[in-house]
């Protein structure tokens, strides 16, 4: 049965701006969005007329009730101008839910504003495919990310101000400070405090029965400035916080270090959110992030800080994702929004978990990867499934012919220039020869075990000729389909193929999830065998990178999945090699660690964690309508 909020699209030709399409469709109440998927109104909370908190009661209720199918849209080594990926995964839930009558629900990440008001613009998806509104979409939302900002900035001071601490006073001094006695002269430990006094192997509850050496390893984290890894965050694109140095100020006695900024999705409180299971992991998860090492070579925590209990407090609210629309009234949930190169690229576990319970056995989940398949869907395999145990049973891949064409060998593609005219005209050759990047990330995402179905998402250029030769190559190269779709013209009309291919694909799965590489796995065992499957025919590490990875094993983090941070405009670590390159070795400049979050992350070249503003930024075309209200110019 369709939904019964399900809205006819007037689409025109050709296609408006993204922000006056938004704009010409006024978006139902978010109640009657969450009445249509099951929504009980105990278990959300507004934000406004056009946004809801989903609370993770609405988890527990349904807990019982069967999952329905689980499909990732990741895509092909993309170009600077992006394929599609985020207006694909709402056009194919369009389709699904206001065209074929399925429930559904899609899952995306939330969008930081760094990139809204640089130069990639928002993430709402685009044309007549998209989430609605879209600019609170893209601005503010509910807050998350400035929540992830607070407990970030948070953390950062504390660091600071304990190694202060530290550096001026006696090992009783700051003992009796950081227990003080009450009126009675009692001293207690806070509940937090009990948690380090374990890890010490300290069994003592009591405050005054410690001796003097106890006293010192409790009281003193003795970290090392150098090797802390802690840095603060906003979001904002600012290049000149890329290293900046603090304590510069005449009160802090010449504590003087250099330190940087970077995006706040770039923090691992972002990467936590977006993998935590439930409130009590997000507690566990917050606490034992690493933030520096001491000067005897111990990891130190969040919680050897004494603040995983108020970084959760912070963030006890952002743990609930937002529920939103599509423009034909589909359900959206969007939480979480991890950078793609340094974590793991993927929305939250958490609006999964409950957007599977809501449409139910027959129902259609439909989350999104960052980047290309070997960045976003790898770690959406090999990270986010192996921390929710749900196994997807379709991957679509999204793949244009002017991507392709460039992986054939076309000219350089570059954002804010115009394209050459060889991707304005019909050029096969050139087409057939990039379908071997294609080619890898489909049989790569297939030996997942998962159907694979190719979203061809076209523009007015291209050819019949063109659309031929990708289907061809994709169907030999093992898809389970490959369809081409016109949803950002059309909206879910243009992926109703895409959307029987995909259901097809679903209930056609029979293979259980297969993971790349087991967790026992040495951490230089895992990492090569992700370079395999780029083609690399080996890795080389930096002596840094060797120090790091032995650091890391002797702490005992060597159990954890890898996250590769690398270009995405290649398979290798060269974003001019494209295609599918082979015979090439991954150089390991630096290996770093989100412990909390839960995985390793080796660094492939230089991974800038903090984008700048170009000369043009977004900003300029961004302004207010005055008279109505309206947000203009977002794209």
């Amino acid at each position: 049965m369709a939904l019964s909020t399900a809205r006819k699209l007037q689409v025109l030709s050709p296609v408006p701006a993204d922000i006056d399409i938004a704009n010409s469709v006024e978006p139902f109440p978010i109640s009657v969005i969450a009445s249509e998927i099951g929504l009980d109104p105990a278990h959300y909370e507004l934000y406004g007329k056009a946004k809801a908190k989903v609370l993770l009661s609405a988890y527990d209720k349904l807990k019982a009730s069967p999952n329905g199918f689980y499909v990732v849209v990741g895509g092909i080594t993309p170009t600077p101008l992006g394929e599609g990926k985020s207006t694909t995964t709402v056009g194919l839930c369009q389709a699904l839910g206001a065209h074929l009558g399925k429930k559904v629900v899609t899952c995306v990440r939330q969008p930081s504003q760094g990139p809204t008001f640089g130069i990639k613009g928002g993430a709402a998806g685009g044309g007549y495919s998209q989430v609605i509104p879209m600019d609170e979409f893209n601005l503010h939302m509910t807050g998350d990310i400035h929540a992830i900002t607070a407990a970030n900035n948070l953390l950062a001071a504390a660091i600071d101000a304990r190694i202060f601490h530290e550096s001026t006073q006696s090992d009783r001094a700051l003992f009796n400070r950081l227990c003080p006695a009450d009126k009675e002269g009692k001293r207690v430990f806070a509940p937090i405090m009990l948690k380090r006094l374990k890890k010490l192997g300290i069994e003592k509850t009591d405050p005054g029965e410690l001796t003097p050496a106890e006293v010192k390893r409790f009281a003193r984290l003795d970290i090392d400035p150098a090797q802390i890894t802690w840095k603060r965050v906003m979001d904002v694109n600012d290049r000149f916080l890329r290293k900046i140095t603090v304590g510069q100020g005449p009160e802090e006695k010449g504590m003087v270090r250099e330190t940087g900024f970077d995006i706040s999705v770039a923090s691992e409180i972002m990467a936590v959110l977006a993998l935590t299971t439930s409130l009590a992991d997000m507690r566990d998860r917050l606490g034992r992030m690493v933030v520096g090492t001491s000067r005897g070579g111990d990891p130190v925590t969040a919680d050897d800080l004494g603040l995983g209990g108020a970084l959760t407090v912070l963030m006890k609210d952002a743990i609930n994702p937002t529920l939103m629309q599509t423009l034909e009234g589909t359900p959206v949930l969007v939480h979480a929004g991890p950078f793609a190169n340094i974590a793991h690229g993927n929305s939250s576990v958490i609006a999964d978990q409950i957007a599977l319970k809501l449409v139910g056995e027959h129902g259609f989940v439909v989350t999104e990867a960052g980047f290309g398949a070997d960045i976003g869907t790898e770690k959406f395999m090999n990270i986010k499934c192996r921390y929710s145990g749900l196994t997807p049973q379709c991957a679509v891949i999204v793949a244009t012919v002017r991507a392709l064409k460039m992986h054939g060998g076309g000219p350089e593609v570059v954002a804010g220039k115009a394209l050459d005219h060889t991707y304005k005209s019909e050029q096969v050759d050139l087409v057939k020869a990039g379908c071997s990047n294609l080619a890898r990330h489909i049989q790569n995402t297939k030996s997942y075990g998962v159907n694979v179905v190719v979203a061809i998402n076209a523009f007015a250029t291209d050819t019949e000729a063109e659309f031929s030769v990708i289907k061809e190559a994709a169907i030999v190269a093992g898809a389970f389909d490959a369809i081409v779709c016109t949803h950002h013209a059309r909206g879910g009309a243009g992926a109703v193929d895409l959307g029987v291919a995909v259901q097809r694909a679903c209930e056609q799965h029979r293979t259980a999830l297969n993971f790349l590489y087991p967790l026992d796995l040495s951490i230089k065992g895992k990492i090569e065998m992700i370079a395999k499957s780029y083609g690399a025919d080996g890795v080389e590490y930096s002596a840094e990178a060797e120090l790091q990875i032995e650091t890391y094993t002797r702490q005992g983090f060597s159990g954890l999945p890898i996250c590769m941070a690398k270009t995405q405009y290649s398979f290798s670590h060269s974003a001019s090699l494209k295609g599918a390159p082979s015979g090439f070795t991954i150089p390991i400049k630096e290996v770093r660690a989100s412990i909390g979050a839960g995985f390793i992350y080796p660094l492939i070249g230089t991974m800038s964690t903090m984008p700048g503003l170009p000369t043009r930024p977004c900003f300029y075309d961004i302004d207010l309508d005055l008279e109505t209200g309206r947000v203009l110019g977002l794209s």
